[in-house]
């Protein structure tokens, strides 16, 4: 789950991670209040917005003027930002962050992620600071350091120090950095973040240590844990159809082919996308219904599949092991007549009760075209939405 800005600044706070002075603001009379309230000289307003990239996008702008803060409230509220995380659609903007300016002495990058490759959190840092990490990684990867915590002890000083002095932090504030680092590591840790990065981390001429921007993200199956982090959701910022999907607790992300998707399984939903790529098509969405779904969730999986206009046809492929082939046929079933379905479905079973649930299908009477295999039934779908 994403959160705004203002909102990861307000988390980072609790840590004692020192943020600007900032307020959001829905409306260009609220901008003018909040930066009346902060009494800078130099204000910044910023589109809140769950992406990336926005001050290249014009959703950025120093102020220097109350004037000037309602001119750049009324051109960034309501305009949709196209970002390189956004998509060619963008995002319109909805909110705003009022926030004090400061006397930047230099920018640097610092981010918490879990590594993968070694199955531990790491801590990362640049003194490439205000760039995209990505752009860093690609262009200077020497530039980027990395410290690889152990998940017994925890971020130690030693490390945090040692990021300090390789990415050139003044030595008078190696101690603050220090103190942030560790900051932002208890919050991403004790919050259960996914990622929690700060770019810019800058230092002020006034000798301070300040996250410039945060975006945290956090893994969603601990929100359980967290219900004053599951509060800040922003509904309008997410797909409808991945909202509905997580009522029903399956797993979707939509993509920008036209095949619909439903399998079992994460990685056997993986291997399909693949697969009908491999065939020359393209996946409209990964959808995980998990191992054991009901008639209902698949019923209204096939709801939010085509609810998406995109879809031409839809490719289910199930392997029954703890879940019942006849069960999900009997959804397939149902939710057809429910949605009166008018385009190609082919479905390929495996596992239990594959026989009576090829059986269900068959006698149904509609055009459901079933399939021997994952193969025959990537090419079947392909061939048939083509």
């Amino acid at each position: 789950m994403n959160i705004h800005e203002y909102q990861g600044k307000e988390v980072l706070k609790q840590y004692g991670v020192l943020v600007p002075e900032g307020r959001v603001a829905f409306t260009v009379d609220e901008a003018v209040e909040a930066a009346e309230a902060l009494g800078s000289p130099v204000v910044v307003v910023k589109a809140q917005i769950h992406a990336g990239g926005r001050g290249k996008a014009g959703g950025v702008k120093v102020a220097k003027s109350i004037d000037e803060v309602r001119t750049y409230a009324n051109e960034i509220l309501g305009k949709v930002l196209v970002t390189h995380q956004t998509g060619p659609e963008g995002k319109e903007v909805k909110r705003l962050l009022i926030e004090q300016g400061c006397d930047i002495r230099k920018e640097y990058y610092v981010g918490v992620v879990v590594d993968r490759a070694t199955g531990s959190v790491v801590l990362m840092a640049s003194e490439e600071g205000g760039t995209e990490i990505e752009e860093v990684a690609e262009a200077t990867p020497e530039k980027i350091f990395k410290e690889v915590v152990d998940p017994a002890v925890g971020l130690q000083v030693f490390q945090a120090r040692r990021l300090a002095y390789a990415i050139n932090i003044p030595n008078e504030l190696v101690g603050k950095t220090v103190k942030f680092m560790q900051a932002l590591y208890n919050a991403f840790v004790e919050k259960d973040c996914s990622i929690a990065e700060i770019n810019p981390l800058v230092v002020t001429g006034d000798g301070e240590v300040m996250a410039l921007d945060a975006k945290l993200n956090f893994d969603s199956n601990a929100l359980f844990r967290h219900k004053d982090i599951l509060a800040l959701r922003d509904l309008e910022e997410e797909d409808s159809k991945e909202i509905e999907a997580s009522k029903y607790d399956l797993s979707y992300i939509a993509l920008d082919g036209n095949i619909g998707c439903m399998v079992n399984g994460a990685g056997l939903a993986m291997a399909t996308m693949d697969i009908i790529k491999y065939y020359g098509g393209d996946p409209a969405n990964f959808l995980d219904v998990g191992g054991g779904a009901t008639a209902e969730k698949v019923t209204e999986a096939f709801k939010i599949i085509l609810s998406d206009s995109k879809v031409k046809g839809i490719f289910v492929n199930i392997f029954g092991g703890i879940m019942r082939c006849d069960v999900i046929a009997e959804g397939i079933v149902e939710a057809a007549k429910q949605v009166s379905l008018d385009r190609p479905l082919v479905v390929r079973l495996e596992g239990t009760n594959v026989e009576l649930g090829k059986n269900i299908l068959a006698e149904s009477g509609l055009a459901i075209v079933s399939a021997d295999s994952m193969a025959d039934g990537a090419r079947r779908i392909v061939e048939l939405v083509s």
